[in-house]
């Protein structure tokens, strides 16, 4: 059951706080790992994992915190903070120790039982791709992703069980350098669809309009599709290819796709590749030239035109920054 709650603003880094049915001393708090990035007019996201202490009652808890201010549109911003419980932390994890061999031996004893604290701030530009793909003008979701809702709210619930899934995936995941990033793009993705979906009341839980969507392995190819997408980002693959990959027709795949990750194959996968072009370009310092180039365009103009329409700037403009 979902319930508004009126949290005051100082607090809302907690949310810890929120999930646990005591309060968290703070010289309780080990901090095993923390990552934070920022992609100016995107997303900013960090991942705290701490040890979890034997006598805390933690809750699997999602909190959305949407901030509007009419006055000052720049400092409008959509939040999705998550504390989830149960998960393990390994120390040695990217070395693949003798131990542990990636958390798949329960004697291992570099592993750490830990509560995980995540949070993602999206900007107003980056959920424009959203508020397109809505056809609902006047959903709760539509006017929450096009700021067009008249004032700021919180609101928290249990996690549904594929916001936990793409959580665990996002915690989980071994992918390094590049990969990474186009991994965790893609996954924060669908961690606010599933979240928005759940915590906005748009679509209950595991009912699909597409009936074939009802069976198991024609929604795993949907995913793999997804999967083969993100692994193309620099070398454009046409639908008719993907579903000859995926071993499903074209029309169940477009369909299928839009059902389960609510955007089509084309403004999924522009939307991955501006993003990761975003990265190359803030966080690596690539020149135009050279992004252009990785993500297989072949006419700096046409990767201008498409990184402008999907970001509100030109590619120059983020060098900047």
């Amino acid at each position: 059951m979902l319930l508004y709650i009126c949290i005051p603003m100082s607090q809302l880094n907690s949310i810890l706080d929120v999930a646990s049915s005591q309060p968290i001393l703070t010289d309780e708090i080990d901090v095993l790992q923390y990552i934070e990035r920022n992609i100016p007019g995107s997303i900013k996201y960090s991942i705290k994992r701490i040890r979890k202490q034997s006598h805390w009652n933690i809750q699997d808890t999602g909190l959305i915190v949407y901030h509007f201010n009419e006055m000052i549109p720049e400092e409008n911003y959509l939040e999705l903070k998550f504390c989830v419980a149960g998960n393990f932390y390994c120390k040695e994890k990217e070395t693949e120790c003798d131990f542990c061999k990636l958390n798949n031996t329960k004697t291992c004893i570099e592993k750490i039982e830990s509560v995980d604290i995540l949070s993602f701030t999206y900007s107003p530009t980056y959920l424009q791709q959203f508020a397109k793909a809505h056809k609902k003008e006047h959903s709760h979701f539509e006017q929450v992703v096009s700021f067009n809702h008249p004032y700021s709210f919180s609101k928290t619930s249990n996690l549904c069980v594929k916001t936990t899934g793409a959580i665990q995936a996002l915690l989980n995941h071994h992918y390094t350098d590049t990969r990474e990033n186009i991994f965790i793009n893609a996954q924060t993705q669908i961690i606010f669809l599933y979240t928005t979906d759940c915590l906005l009341g748009e679509k209950e839980e595991d009912e699909f309009t597409c009936k074939f969507l009802s069976n198991e392995e024609d929604r795993e190819k949907i995913i793999n599709a997804r999967e083969i997408l993100l692994q193309h980002i620099g070398e454009p693959i046409t639908i008719k290819a993907l579903s000859r990959k995926v071993a499903i027709n074209e029309c169940y795949l477009k369909k299928g796709f839009k059902e389960i990750f609510g955007t089509t194959i084309f403004d999924f996968y522009q939307g991955q590749r501006m993003e990761h072009a975003k990265y190359l370009l803030y966080e690596k310092g690539l020149s135009v030239t050279e992004v252009s180039s990785s993500l297989g365009y072949s006419s700096i103009s046409h990767f201008s035109t498409a990184f402008k329409n999907h970001t509100g700037i030109k590619p120059c403009e983020l060098l900047i920054h």
